[in-house]
């Protein structure tokens, strides 16, 4: 009488049900590698994050990355480490992109208007409404015949401090933004003092004309 045979290989170790630890690793990994992640967007993969937070330094290390954690305000994201006398530096993971004059003008307005927010005290949070970006960033701006033509050029910047992260518009509201934090870390306090003589200069290459670009505003070391 023939034998019945099994045609299922023995269990190895690799097929064991994944490692929970190494499961949230994954998860807080994708994220990172997404975009920021916020502790408000998702509480219980920020509380992964900060238990698991050696484990992700040494994985991005081997990447050539850097974690930037910013438990008080609750958001942290991935930035390039900075190529200090590599003979093979790494291809860049974190891509640098170049911003409009104006763009780089509104998040500058933006980060002093956060400053001014926190140094009166009260609600953590700064609301700007439509009304209130436009009336920032058009003082700046060349005088034009063509208000329509202007409006729209003023949106398309407003968008895209918002593609940037910079900005969240208010659910059930549009015409009102609120002003992310992390904006901090990439305009940080020594940047922001020297914001006068920055004004002038972005002031100086502004022309409805020309579409300049400025590198984007990058966070300090460590800060």
């Amino acid at each position: 009488m023939a034998h019945a045979v099994s045609t299922h290989a023995p269990m190895t170790a690799s097929d064991s049900p994944a490692n929970p630890a190494d499961q949230r690793l994954s998860l807080v990994l994708i994220a990172l590698f997404k975009g920021v992640l916020y502790r408000d967007a998702d509480v219980r993969l920020w509380e992964a994050l900060l238990a698991l937070e050696a484990r992700v330094r040494d994985y991005v290390e081997v990447l050539g990355l850097m974690l930037i954690v910013d438990e008080a305000e609750g958001h942290a994201y991935l930035r390039q480490r900075p190529e200090e006398g590599e003979d093979t530096p790494l291809p860049r993971l974190v891509r640098r992109r170049p911003l409009s004059y104006p763009v780089s003008l509104l998040l500058a307005l933006i980060r002093k208007k956060l400053a001014e927010h926190d140094a009166a005290g009260g609600d953590p949070r700064l609301i700007l409404s439509h009304e209130q970006l436009v009336d920032m960033l058009r003082v700046f701006l060349p005088e034009t015949a063509n208000e329509a033509r202007l409006m729209d050029r003023i949106d398309s910047h407003i968008n895209k401090v918002v593609e940037l992260g910079f900005l969240r518009r208010l659910r059930g509201d549009g015409d009102r933004f609120e002003v992310r934090r992390i904006i901090t870390g990439f305009i940080d306090a020594d940047w922001l003092a020297e914001l006068d003589r920055r004004l002038a200069e972005y002031a100086a290459h502004l022309d409805d004309s020309v579409d300049e670009t400025v590198p984007e505003p990058r966070p300090q070391p460590d800060s």
